[in-house]
């Protein structure tokens, strides 16, 4: 596979970022202040991700929406022109997760879809349309001050709604503005044109906001108990499972996967996603084995050591029967973890 890479990989290399391999892209996992000062940087004040890995498919015409309709689970017709909606690509067969998407609808007739960075190519040929991934860049700033730094920096851009979407203009440049992001804080994400993308992470940054990079990223979703497309989510996968029935538009006549997760629904799903906490610091990882009482019942999807709550938090699926509570033990090389079952989000949404 081709390493593909962001239109800001300059820019990070001379920040001192850390580079790793991720969905076929080069993206920085950290910069020098490290994972912990970064995550923490976007819970108190405001951060700047480059998230051009993500793919953007421009869908347009008279016959977008009926295509969008049938190939995703959610209901475009629940919003409008000028909003975004998530919603999930299933597998016509098992109903499983192909990818989990977000939708900005631009205006009447033209819709930006956004899949996961190594799934474009898969999204374009269930919906169609243009990929335009390498014209733009995606900046994501997030945080409490994310709105009053993006503002500081280009006067209004951050003037958007939660999930709303609006084409508008800085310093000339064509830009598309989403209040959309992945950490459960306030924010904003900006398509850009490729072109421009340094002039305007250097005006967001130099308004206040700190680069972060994939490793804060994932430490701060995890907090809020959002979803990744290869743990959570994916082959196998089901969004009943994944405890994100409300992405399903159950009313719709028809969609990509509809049968297999009517069975599903009507049966009863066999395993749940539940959040873990586990003592200490030492972190709970993917894959690692849950017990209860000494018997196996389940395996981590995602884990890491929360910067805010200061231990470890994990998302497992484990039996429906498993209530909130319970005492589980998680088994890390070897070692084993105390922890018990939680509500989800670990930190609360803001």
């Amino acid at each position: 596979m081709t390493v593909q890479y962001s239109p800001l990989d300059a820019v990070h290399r001379a920040l001192g970022a850390k580079m790793v391999p991720f969905g076929g892209w080069e993206m920085p996992v950290a910069y020098p202040l490290g994972t912990i000062d970064e995550h923490l940087a976007c819970r108190n004040h405001a951060v700047i991700f480059d998230v051009s890995h993500l793919g953007t498919v421009h869908v347009d015409g008279a016959d977008a929406l009926d295509r969008l309709q049938w190939a995703m689970t959610n209901d475009l017709t629940k919003i409008g022109p000028g909003r975004a909606q998530y919603t999930h690509l299933l597998d016509e067969q098992d109903g499983s997760v192909l990818d989990d998407i977000i939708v900005w609808w631009i205006d009447e007739e033209s819709y930006d879809v956004m899949p996961n960075a190594s799934n474009t190519a898969r999204v374009r040929q269930a919906i169609g349309g243009m990929d335009t991934t390498h014209e733009r860049a995606v900046l994501a700033v997030q945080g409490p001050q994310a709105i009053d730094v993006v503002n500081a920096a280009t006067g209004d851009l951050g003037d958007v709604g939660r999930f709303r979407v609006r084409r508008a203009t800085w310093e000339g440049v064509p830009v598309t503005v989403a209040g959309t992001g992945y950490t459960g804080e306030r924010g904003v994400e900006i398509a850009v044109p490729a072109a421009h993308a340094a002039d305007l992470w250097q005006a967001v940054v130099g308004a206040g906001a700190q680069p972060a990079g994939l490793g804060a990223r994932d430490t701060l979703r995890l907090e809020a108990a959002l979803p990744l497309h290869g743990h959570e989510l994916g082959p196998g996968i089901s969004p009943l499972q994944a405890g994100l029935g409300w992405v399903v538009a159950w009313g719709k006549d028809e969609f990509r996967g509809r049968d297999a997760l009517v069975a599903e629904r009507q049966r009863g799903v066999s395993r749940v996603l539940r959040g873990i906490t586990t003592d200490g610091r030492r972190p709970p990882r993917a894959e690692c084995p849950v017990t209860i009482d000494g018997q196996p019942v389940g395996s981590v999807t995602s884990g890491n050591f929360s910067p805010v709550l200061e231990h470890g938090i994990a998302l497992a699926f484990l039996p429906p029967g498993v209530e909130v509570g319970t005492d589980v033990a998680v088994d890390v090389r070897g070692s084993t973890l105390s922890g018990r079952v939680v509500p989800t989000p670990f930190v609360a949404k803001r």
